[in-house]
């Protein structure tokens, strides 16, 4: 019988891609900067109903596959029992074979599970079985298996609105639970019905354009205080009208009354409240990102029927470059523009974006626009290293901050693992090829850097 699936070089084509990931890169603690976790959960420490909780609920990526293995709905977001779905999973898991699906499944009943089968039909039962015993255990409790990976931070994502005391009672000595502002309801990305009522629900009264930013504001020396280093934006595209205070502020009173607004004016004011924004991150000290090219629900009957982040998004395809460059020099000209992370869904994008990175730097900050780790549909095997090989050819990877779950599972910390052996790998074959000196101390230090070292010090963790 041949080795394990998942075993100690997994993905680790070459004797130096080895050397990289054992000693270097495998023992780096984790600082994911950006994700979806349930601080509420992390607090309480939460212990999970079952494998099918912590495994399928939330997860679009199975979701979508388990579509398109023809698998009926209440089996994925219906109200079939959970043993049911999960061995509905495990049927399509076979089918899954060079999606990196396959990669994450296995990985994940490793560790922490301890299981190297294969999953399918056949022993779907069993395992099953296994894993809800495990996760009855401290070790298999939300922040035992945070433990196990070795996370010190975690950032999750947050609403401007929302209650920032939860991170502060679940920071620890060994764990640090950070908020990240993502106001993008102010936005009114889901439609202005859902602004309008988003904007009734802020604490202070807004008659005006700048009622809002103040209240923003307000919201931001807040998520200051409890440890937050950084601010999110989920964007198709990045806004860049031209506004003014006068068609800002009446947008606002138009979306309180009821009224409509129409597009152009939505955009002026979205335009002019990202700007604002903007300020306000540099002014904290903030690290901004831009997560950019997502076409969302565009399945409209799915979204009518199931909701968003249900699995019905897809890959834009709209010119990023021009857009988000005059926005960050409309920023740079009055000396606002805050450290940058900027995360590329469509591929085609890759190189553009890693070389406007270079634009920006400033000489003093080191790495202060950083191009973002492949995000979405872009953090499997090839590519993250589409996102590496752009990074080193137009900028400097030696500075690169890593990897990041941008997941609502705790199992996803594995994703951390699957990018360290990515990367070693294609490290590794460079030194192979003698295109990068065989000087262990040299690389491997780079590999400790990208892995922990420079995020510690871009978000000052």
């Amino acid at each position: 019988m041949g080795r394990s699936f998942i075993h100690e070089n997994f993905l680790l084509g070459s004797d130096a891609a080895e050397r990289l990931f054992h000693e270097y890169a495998a023992d780096c603690p984790i600082h994911d900067y950006h994700s979806h976790l349930d601080p509420i959960r992390l607090r309480d420490n939460q212990p999970f109903r079952d494998l099918t909780e912590i495994w399928l609920e939330g997860d679009h990526y199975k979701w979508r596959a388990m579509r398109a293995a023809g698998i009926d709905e209440a089996l994925i977001t219906g109200n079939a029992a959970p043993e049911e779905k999960f061995l509905a999973w495990a049927s399509v898991v076979p089918k899954t074979l060079g999606n990196p699906l396959y990669h994450w499944t296995h990985m994940e009943l490793l560790n922490p599970f301890g299981i190297d089968e294969l999953l399918g039909p056949g022993n779907a039962k069993d395992i099953y079985d296994h894993c809800n015993e495990k996760l009855t255990t401290e070790p298999c409790s939300p922040r035992g298996l945070l433990n196990q990976w070795t996370v010190k931070t975690v950032c999750t994502t947050d609403d401007p609105n929302d209650d920032v005391d939860v991170h502060r009672a679940a920071t620890n000595d060994v764990l640090s639970v950070r908020p990240t502002f993502r106001p993008d309801a102010a936005f009114g990305l889901t439609g202005t019905t859902d602004l309008r009522a988003w904007l009734s629900r802020l604490e202070q009264p807004i008659a005006s354009f700048q009622d809002l930013v103040n209240v923003l504001t307000e919201r931001a020396e807040v998520f200051d205080k409890a440890g937050c280093r950084a601010s999110d934006h989920g964007l198709t595209q990045m806004f860049n009208h031209d506004f003014n205070q006068r068609i800002s502020t009446e947008v606002v009173k138009r979306l309180l009354s009821g009224d409509e607004v129409d597009g152009e004016q939505l955009s002026q004011y979205r335009s002019h409240l990202l700007f604002e924004l903007c300020k306000v991150y540099r002014n904290q000290g903030w690290v901004q990102q831009f997560h950019l090219g997502a076409l969302r629900n565009v399945n409209s009957r799915a979204y009518r029927t199931l909701g968003p982040d249900t699995g019905f998004d897809t890959i834009g395809s709209d010119q990023q470059v021009e857009k988000l460059s005059a926005f960050m020099d409309r920023l740079e000209s009055e000396d606002e523009l805050t450290a940058t992370i900027i995360y590329n869904l469509n591929p085609k994008d890759n190189d553009a974006l890693a070389a406007l990175t270079g634009v920006f730097q400033d000489g003093g900050t080191v790495g202060k626009i950083q191009f973002g780790s492949g995000w979405w549909f872009n953090d499997q095997k090839t590519g993250i290293e589409r996102q590496l090989t752009s990074l080193a050819n137009m900028g400097l990877i030696s500075l690169f901050v890593g990897m990041v779950t941008d997941s609502r599972s705790f199992l996803s910390f594995s994703r951390h693992e699957y990018f360290r052996r990515v990367l070693c790998n294609f490290l590794g074959q460079q030194m192979t090829a003698g295109e990068l000196p065989e000087d262990y101390g040299l690389v491997g230090n780079m590999v400790v850097d990208i892995c922990c070292r420079n995020t510690e010090r871009f978000f000052d963790f």
